[in-house]
Parts: structure tokens; sequence; C-alpha cells
């Protein structure tokens, strides 16, 4: 069986093509073999209020396409010029391998692998932030 494989939590909540699901109480095992599908664990999303950084702007941008309020046309042109936009601020190589690859998903229409790389740079956005602010 290919595809991918989701392994849930008791009672963990996740997006797939716009539908809330939820698992029982148990831990569980999720096979998703249509290729495209939109999926969001619920608990990796953004909310809106928390979007206050530009790397954070920009997961959730991508969420907009997985949850189904916004098409991957309308916000690939955002997400590409932020992603452009970081680059210009992360300088070490591994930042910009994970921003060369965040730019190829989203290139490539795959807006579950753009948010993907783009939350592996939260981290270091918040270390850089805290940085500054000093």
């Amino acid at each position: 069986m290919s595809g991918l494989v989701l392994k849930l939590a008791p009672n963990e909540r996740l997006l797939i093509n716009g539908a809330v699901i939820e698992n029982g109480s148990r831990r569980g095992r999720l096979n998703v073999l249509t290729p495209g599908a939109h999926i969001l664990r619920l608990r990796d999303a953004i909310r809106p209020d928390e979007s206050d950084t530009p790397v954070k702007r920009l997961c959730y941008q991508a969420q907009l396409v997985l949850s189904g309020d916004a098409p991957m046309a309308e916000v690939a042109p955002r997400l590409m010029r932020g992603i452009d936009e970081l680059s210009a601020v992360f300088r070490d190589a591994e930042s910009h391998e994970i921003l060369s690859a965040a730019r190829r998903a989203t290139q490539e229409g795959k807006a579950y692998y753009a948010l993907k790389f783009l939350r592996r740079l939260i981290e270091t956005e918040a270390f850089l932030l805290s940085v500054a602010s000093r």
C-alpha cells in the first residue's frame, strides 16, 4: 500500500480536503491513498492571530490552501515573494536549502510541502528576532 501514512494520537484532529476528522480514544493509523489530498494536522495549525512574524505569515498562507480557503494559484505569488524576502534575511546554508525546497514545492503547487519546509524556519526566526531585540 502506498500513499501518506498518518499516525494519530488519541482524539487528534486533522483537516482532510476541508473536512475535520477526529481520531477515537486510542492511537490510530490512517492511510491516505489519494495523491494531492490537502491534509493539515490541527495541532500544528497556526491561527490568524498567531501569524505575527514573516515566516508564520507564510505558513498561514500555505495553510489557507490546505484548508480550502484559498486556491494555490492565488497564494503562490505571495509565497514566492515572501520566500524571496526571507532569502535576503536568512543567510546560513541550511536556511537557504529550506527556502529553496519551499520555493520548489510552491512552484509545483504542493502547499503541504511548502508549509512543511517553512515551519522548519520558525525556531530560527524566533532566535533571530530575540537577538535583534536586544
